[in-house]
């Protein structure tokens, strides 16, 4: 009875499988027939003409043909086509399956079908929406042939069959969405722009809710690099900001180049002495940094790799090997280079402020960012939960690119959280389907704090401020003041999604970029920004300069820079008291004596004081740190850099993201005290993956020693 049993079932699935090729067929002959009476440069019959029946026999041959080479031809371009850059790969989409189908016509028996090369294009994509949209609808009708259909994507994104067995334990998936704001995402719940999110959080089906949302505050480099790094890796240690001086290297660190974050890597794992959270059957998507994760894709810190050591874009065969997934992805590229082009044509005529510049590749950062990041780290996710892999951990960086350009309150960044709310919505689905269950843990990185930038206020730069109190030529114009200076021009925004861009794009190596090598004398200061932070640096005093350093040479500087209405405060070394920081009207308050809620650090928010002691207390701070001003009834800051939504320092709901972890792992703040840095939300996770039962990586034995280390460098 049993074998009966399965043989039934089988022969279920195959007239099932049989009936679902039979209707995609139908629905793109009837595509090409409705294309052929429509578009006067494609036809399906002779010059002398042909009968119906010849043309409907011709487009279901020319359907079939084209089909089967989708199925058998096109996995094997997109492998070989694996070597060129990803964007370069989107735009050869259309050619390619406008050139399959030209040779699909070609090969039917009737050889009667033609068509232009560019209808072929526009035929071929019609044709592969059609399918993709007729195969999906019956597949997700029938559960066993949509869990078929993944699994298939997850065998071939692994290049072998999925595993066999199904893990008694629970896997932990890691969802990032950048920049995405605690108060921001409560408030897209409360607006319905957010409903899988809200049903987590609010009653399901008679039950209680699934998720508790907990918020935390970054240190005072509220930036992916930091708080990935944190968070991943265990230890952010002597990561001041998104961008700095090493006086060591004379070299700018940057978070988001390829050889800054694979340095950055090299020396947390040095650090804590263990490779990362993912080191056990781990899976890193879109990051800035590994984890430790042998499986990979769109992962900066490994892109620096050349050759076979580089899987970071691996991850592109498993979505691109779709050829409908292929043409999807670039046609909502384009959609969305328009959507963009639109958006800002519209806030330019309305005379929206605050406003930033949109032009330029912008539109492009942008589209990559939201459609096809997004498109590739969500199916690699997918085929990783299939495969049943321990821990996996993808960052959407999508809002933080719109937030950056439109504000974080903005109706366009509310258009991407609703599409981020999709994504999650089918992670859960594909979740329901996986060998094993599934604890779907959703963060972000940091927030983002609105207001006009620095420069559209004072109308000139910071760095203009600093080489006017160090007795140096300004440029006349503000405007030229950034055009002209290698390393400020290097503080653009959009840096998550540029990151992602690099990595596809298979530009590794930028160390001739500017900003790498500050293009100038010795002598001059070198200004960077990361968002409302500012860091001023002398390179030619190999060691951090004092207060009492900076006033002999430069006695105007620091008056002016902490007396300007612009800036909240300075941190500085100092001979007397070790450090500084100084506000307005002289106030000088010794780092060991900063308190939460006064002097300076007024406003600022809880646990300023100690993120300041922190960063002082790392080796390559900045011989000057600026930290703009900050409004808190208005929640706004004043970023150095060219936003309109900025993080990267202190002051607002740029310090405030987010953590949204189910009930079945443990309160992440149980202890009863405050989730503070992101390497206390990495000994969270790994508590969690201890609790899922599942392959552990043991903590370093020397990393007790390295707290006990920063504690001192602290107290000092």
């Amino acid at each position: 009875m049993a074998g009966a049993g399965v043989s039934q079932e089988r022969w279920r699935r195959l007239v099932s499988g049989v009936w679902r090729s039979i209707t995609v067929w139908v629905a793109s002959t009837a595509t090409m027939l409705v294309l052929a009476a429509l578009l006067p440069d494609f036809r399906l019959e002779s010059a002398a003409g042909d009968s119906l029946t010849r043309v409907a026999l011709t487009a279901a041959a020319g359907a079939g043909v084209f089909g089967l080479l989708s199925s058998l031809v096109w996995p094997r371009l997109v492998r070989l086509l694996l070597l060129v850059p990803a964007l370069v790969l989107g735009l050869l989409v259309f050619f390619l399956n406008g050139s399959l189908l030209l040779l699909a016509l070609r090969v039917t028996p009737s050889g009667h079908g033609e068509a232009a090369p560019e209808t072929a294009v526009v035929v071929a994509a019609a044709m592969s929406a059609v399918a993709s949209a007729t195969g999906g609808s019956l597949a997700v009708r029938d559960d066993d042939a949509y869990r078929r259909r993944l699994y298939r994507l997850a065998a071939r994104r692994r290049g072998h069959g999925a595993h066999s067995r199904e893990p008694a334990t629970p896997g932990t998936l890691f969802i990032q969405l950048d920049g995405v704001g605690h108060d921001v995402l409560r408030a897209a719940v409360d607006k319905g722009l957010m409903p899988t999110v809200a049903s987590w959080l609010g009653p399901r089906d008679g039950d209680g809710p699934s998720h508790r949302l907990t918020p935390w505050r970054t240190d005072w480099s509220s930036q992916t690099g930091a708080s990935q790094l944190g968070i991943l890796h265990g230890s952010n240690h002597d990561v001041p900001a998104f961008r700095w001086y090493e006086k060591d290297n004379h070299e700018v660190m940057v978070c988001n180049r390829p050889a800054g974050a694979a340095e950055l890597q090299r020396r947390a794992i040095e650090r804590t002495g263990d490779g990362g959270l993912l080191t056990v059957d781990g899976a890193s998507r879109g990051n800035l940094f590994s984890g430790g994760a042998d499986e990979i894709a769109l992962v900066l810190s490994v892109s620096v790799r050349r050759g076979r050591e580089n899987r970071s874009r691996a991850g592109y065969f498993a979505y691109f090997s779709d050829p409908a997934n292929a043409v999807r992805t670039a046609l909502s590229f384009l959609a969305e280079v328009g959507r963009e082009i639109a958006q800002s044509t519209r806030a330019r005529l309305s005379r929206q402020r605050p406003r930033v510049g949109r032009g330029g590749l912008y539109p492009f950062v942008r589209a990559f960012a939201t459609v096809v990041e997004r498109d590739v780290v969500v199916a690699a996710v997918i085929g990783d939960m299939l495969a049943g892999r321990n821990a996996v951990y993808a960052d959407l960086v999508a809002y933080d690119e719109v937030a950056h350009h439109s504000g974080p309150h903005s109706r366009d960044a509310e258009q991407v959280l609703r599409r981020l709310d999709r994504s999650l919505a089918l992670l859960e689905h594909v979740a329901a389907h996986a060998p094993r269950s599934y604890r779907i843990v959703v963060l972000s990185d940091h927030g983002q704090s609105p207001g006009e930038t620095f420069r559209t206020r004072y109308g000139r730069s910071l760095r203009d401020l600093v080489r006017t109190g160090c007795g140096l030529a300004v440029p006349d114009t503000a405007a030229g003041a950034g055009a002209h200076d290698e390393t400020w021009e290097s503080t653009r925004s959009g840096t998550e999604a540029r990151a992602a861009v690099r990595a596809a794009l298979r530009r590794p190596l930028e160390e001739d970029g500017p900003g790498h090598r500050p293009a100038r004398r010795r002598s001059e200061p070198v200004v960077l920004a990361s968002g409302n932070l500012g860091l001023v640096s002398f390179p030619d005093v190999p060691h951090r300069m004092s207060r009492e350093e900076i006033d002999r040479r430069y006695p105007a500087l620091l008056p002016m820079l902490a007396g300007h209405p612009g800036i909240g405060f300075l941190l500085v070394g100092s001979e007397e008291h070790g450090g500084v920081v100084l506000g307005a009207d002289g106030e000088q308050i010794p780092v060991g004596l900063l308190e939460d809620g006064s002097g300076p650090l007024a406003g600022f928010g809880p646990g300023a004081a100690d993120a300041v002691r922190r960063t002082h207390s790392f080796p390559r701070t900045a011989d000057i740190m600026v930290n703009s001003w900050y409004g808190p009834a208005s929640g706004e800051v004043l970023a150095f850099e060219e936003q309109v939504g900025s993080h990267g320092g202190l002051g607002g709901a740029q310090g405030r993201p987010f953590l949204l972890s189910p009930l079945s792992l443990s309160d992440p703040t149980g202890d009863g005290t405050e989730l503070v840095g992101a390497e206390r939300l990495h000994q969270v996770f790994r508590r969690w993956l201890r609790e899922c039962d599942g392959p552990q990586v043991p903590l370093a034995q020397a990393a007790p020693a390295h707290a006990d280390e920063e504690r001192d460098e602290r107290a000092a």
